[in-house]
């Protein structure tokens, strides 16, 4: 083990708990320069924070870390990087700024808003996510991670129970009600009371413009005061490129889609006149900034469906960061992302990394897998799988309620 001083040019991530009072430590990376010279593949550090609150007292809070290399938190070309985690708890919280002292730089502070990750490197100002080494075998990617880093372990990532319908909404905040892979079957949901409805996609079979427009009227039908939809898999026909392939070939999978004429699809998500229709792109609703994009990995050779890795990426980038809310089809990895029939893991790596380590949104919905319906945190971020439909498509899950306090200001 190596114990080491981190140099002044290395930067550090420390990303603290915001489920509790006392500080905790749940993550820490650290990058060294390729001049560095380690004896073994762990790095052993010593933290040390100082937390100046609004009465201009200090907190210091000590511990130390051992770190483990990863490929997930990218660092400058050639260099060395860390990540594992710590447990610091002060006596005494002070909200504030955070400064380091000692052995760590750190690259993020504390306001009254709450934690917020860094956003990058101390020398570049913002945070790059490369295609992890894993990305092609996201089961043997939630294995390594889990084993090496702990990155999926309580107590920071755990479930979530459901919110009650008859839970009275808290004074000052927005009441989202959650709904996915709901595949034209709508008329027997029970939908609960709500101010904003989120469907993260798959509202159809195929995407044939009749069921659009069901959907259409099962919207117009809501009292929501807004509702934001995305689509799915199975909206092939909201897939320009998807389409533009299938009416070329003499293709039998999809009958019914490659009989359509491009002028009965070319402006389908024009038959969505009662909800805000995110196709990767974002919308400021009651203040919340949402972000919505389909893309999932490659099943099958269904709509807006991508190999998994830059191809994928390169979507992920699109997310700018600052969204309160992120809707997509599919779940990121190790989040309501198990298949039991295959025991594989099927969420996306780079989703993942994209969520934790950049973007950070208050809450992150989707659907896509069926088996996965439930809800989780990873201590920052909630995840909400609110697939409607069961594996065997029967829309006997509920909607999913969540209240997120309103931004100042709204």
């Amino acid at each position: 083990m190596v114990c080491a001083t981190l140099p002044p040019v290395c930067a550090c991530v420390v990303h603290p708990d915001p489920s509790g009072s006392p500080l905790t430590l749940h993550s820490v990376a650290a990058c060294l320069p390729p001049t560095s010279r380690l004896r073994s593949r762990s790095l052993a550090v010593s933290v040390c924070l100082i937390s100046t609150g609004a009465s201009r007292r200090s907190l210091r809070v000590e511990g130390s870390a051992l770190l483990a290399p990863t490929s997930t938190f990218q660092p400058p070309k050639s260099a060395f990087a860390f990540y594992g985690s710590a447990s610091l708890t002060p006596q005494r919280a002070a909200p504030g700024h955070i400064s380091a002292r000692g052995k760590v730089q750190i690259t993020d502070w504390c306001g009254s808003d709450g934690w917020r990750m860094a956003h990058g490197m101390a020398s570049q100002g913002k945070v790059t996510i490369a295609v992890d080494e894993y990305s092609s075998n996201p089961t043997q990617a939630f294995t390594h991670y889990n084993i090496n880093q702990s990155r999926f372990q309580p107590p920071h990532v755990h479930m979530v129970d459901p919110v009650p319908y008859d839970t009275p909404k808290p004074t000052g905040h927005t009441r989202f009600v959650c709904v996915s892979d709901t595949h034209s079957r709508t008329d027997g949901i029970q939908m609960p009371y709500g101010d904003v409805l989120l469907h993260s996609g798959d509202f159809t079979e195929l995407g044939l413009p009749s069921e659009v427009k069901k959907f259409n009227d099962w919207l117009g039908s809501l009292p929501y005061e807004f509702k934001v939809v995305i689509a799915g898999n199975h909206e092939l026909t909201f897939d320009k490129d998807f389409m533009a392939e299938l009416v070329k070939q003499d293709y039998y999978r999809f009958p019914s889609v490659s009989k359509l004429k491009p002028e009965d699809f070319d402006d389908v998500q024009s038959l969505l006149t009662n909800c805000v229709y995110l196709q990767d792109s974002d919308v400021t609703v009651k203040g919340f900034r949402i972000y919505g994009t389909p893309w999932t990995p490659w099943f099958n050779g269904w709509g807006f469906n991508l190999p998994r890795g830059q191809s994928l990426l390169d979507k992920w980038n699109q997310v700018p960061e600052g969204v309160d809310i992120l809707l997509t089809h599919g779940p990121p990895l190790g989040f309501r992302d198990w298949v039991p029939k295959e025991l594989q893991r099927v969420g996306c790596v780079e989703l993942l990394n994209t969520v934790q380590r950049r973007v950070r949104p208050k809450l992150h919905a989707f659907g896509g897998i069926h088996e996965g319906y439930g809800i989780m945190t990873d201590g920052y971020t909630t995840y909400i799988n609110a697939s409607t439909c069961t594996v065997s498509f029967q829309p006997t899950n509920p909607p999913i309620i969540f209240d997120l306090p309103n931004p100042q200001g709204s």
